[in-house]
């Protein structure tokens, strides 16, 4: 009897559903195939987990494929992340694939590759060049990128910063502000972005006097001034009143409840020279080194600024360059897929205006777009970066499932929301631990692949070290697919020679080019 009732139920329920689809004209499908209809949406939705898990092979998925994210969850969880019975790569065939070349002999003793704790410091002091009063060389090749309160949870910004100061690493609050979230014991890079959230005016103007009570109020070790990201380069965004809470409006300064639209440029400069008496005005008062982000458009810019550096009285401390492949948060479809160079075409252009004037040692490069993967980030460096940003794989390595619903505040690990709910399932201690450690995996990492080239340390790994495959019937040095000249990607002989003795322990030992 108590069956009849459920068996009951259930079809006057459906019978519901069924006159329901018969009777809307939204939908022709559910119209014509009432009930049954919806089987398809409900695939449709979890169509991204359907693919992740039954339907794509383990290198077939994007942004990060199955192996990708495998390396980094075993990589965070300190459990084995290695891979058996050889590669899954269609190295025969693959176009595009980039080979690192290992020597069989070192010119010079190299540290021990396998010490977990070992750390890399950049190459380059951040600001030393420029005589910042606040110049520093950070104490990780490895830091994490702009990921901003409010695009990220309160939990899950605790976690990545806490992990940065188990880590050494450097935090960037990304242009969201500096939330309490970030006050966690990592040591910070502060952005600013065009509608300069925590030190602007009420009419979104900047204001110098805020910028440096925040600086003040926090371990922010550099001011990076965000022109544009590789997600969405030149586009403002909106954030609705709705989510502007109070803890929101609090730490962005601004009204809560009302709708807030970001520009698309900055105010408070309006070309190069503007933009560069603005970088040396933030330097002055705060004593910071100060730099620029921004994905790769148009070259004229990068050529005016190299220009401009070169007369000698002012410049930017270092840039950071986003590829177009890079993202962590919401973004048109257009916007994410088309606009903006990929990293590997957009740093080398950049660093190209540079080196053609000989500046490259004057400035720090850093990058960032899926640069945390070992074989990526290798390839930035011998390409001539300095220090590399990472942002999803960072989210990865706190719990992220490429469910990619950052943009409907669904996130179901807690991470990209504000969901009270949600994120109350991210536990910042746990999490914290397992950032760290995949922070220190990657620098391993790093230092082995440098140690089978035969260098001290990333930054030595230069363009001639890398080959990029066409197939199985040709191949041409990294230097040579972008145009490099000789020399372009690698450190002046003074620096070369500074931190291969800072990292072998040896002041003596000096510099030799592997060959």
């Amino acid at each position: 009897m108590h069956a009849r009732k459920i068996g009951a139920v259930a079809a006057a329920a459906i019978a519901v559903v069924a006159a329901h689809d018969l009777l809307q004209k939204k939908h022709a499908l559910l119209r014509n195939f009432p009930v049954l209809g919806r089987a398809r949406y409900a695939l449709e939705t979890i169509g991204p987990e359907l693919r992740q898990y039954i339907v794509a092979s383990n290198e077939e998925e994007r942004p990060f494929s199955r192996d990708q994210r495998s390396w980094i969850y075993a990589s965070a969880k300190e459990e084995n992340n290695y891979f058996g019975f050889g590669t899954e790569l269609d190295v025969e065939h693959v176009q595009g694939h980039a080979y690192l070349k290992q020597r069989t002999f070192a010119a010079t003793a190299l540290p021990d590759a396998h010490d977990p704790q070992s750390p890399i410091p950049s190459a380059k002091v951040l600001g030393g060049p420029r005589g910042r009063a606040k110049a520093f060389r950070p104490a990780s090749v490895v830091n994490i990128s702009a990921m901003s309160f409010g695009s990220l949870s309160g939990a899950a910004i605790t976690a990545l910063n806490k992990g940065a100061a188990l880590a050494g690493t450097m935090h960037n609050t990304g242009e969201g502000g500096l939330s309490p979230y970030h006050r966690n014991g990592g040591d910070l890079m502060l952005q600013i972005g065009t509608a300069y959230f925590g030190c602007r005016n009420e009419d979104g103007t900047f204001n110098l006097d805020k910028l440096k009570d925040v600086v003040a109020s926090a371990p922010v070790k550099a001011i990076e001034i965000k022109l544009s990201q590789g997600a969405k380069p030149g586009l403002g965004g909106m954030l609705p009143g709705a989510k502007v809470t109070p803890e929101i409006a609090e730490i962005r300064g601004i009204p809560v409840g009302k709708d807030c639209a970001s520009p698309s440029r900055h105010t408070a400069f309006g070309d190069v020279d503007s933009m560069l008496d603005f970088v040396e005005l933030l330097a002055t008062e705060t004593g910071l080194p100060v730099g620029v982000k921004s994905a790769v458009g148009e070259m004229g810019f990068w050529q005016e600024l190299a220009t401009l550096m070169s007369r000698g009285d002012r410049g930017v401390d270092f840039v950071t360059i986003d590829g177009g492949e890079g993202g962590t948060g919401a973004a048109p479809r257009m916007f994410a897929d088309s606009v903006a160079l990929p990293f590997r075409m957009g740093f080398s252009r950049v660093y190209g205006a540079f080196a053609e004037l000989g500046l490259t040692d004057e400035l720090t490069f850093i990058g960032s777009g899926k640069l945390g993967l070992p074989e990526n980030a290798a390839v930035a460096f011998a390409l001539g970066a300095d220090m590399v940003n990472v942002a999803r794989e960072a989210m990865l390595s706190i719990g992220c499932l490429q469910t990619q619903k950052c943009h409907t505040d669904t996130c179901p690990t807690g991470i990209a929301t504000q969901n009270q709910w949600l994120a109350r399932g991210l536990d910042p201690a746990l999490k914290s631990t397992r950032a760290a450690v995949y922070l220190r995996t990657l620098r391993k990492e790093l230092t082995k692949v440098s140690s089978a080239l035969g260098v001290a340390h990333p930054g030595l790994i230069t363009a001639n070290d890398v080959e990029v495959m066409n197939g199985d019937y040709e191949a041409r040095t990294l230097g040579g697919v972008y145009g490099y000249k000789d020399g372009w990607g690698e450190l002046g002989p003074e620096l070369a020679a500074e931190i291969t003795a800072l990292v072998t322990g040896n002041p003596n030992s000096g510099y030799q080019p592997a060959v």
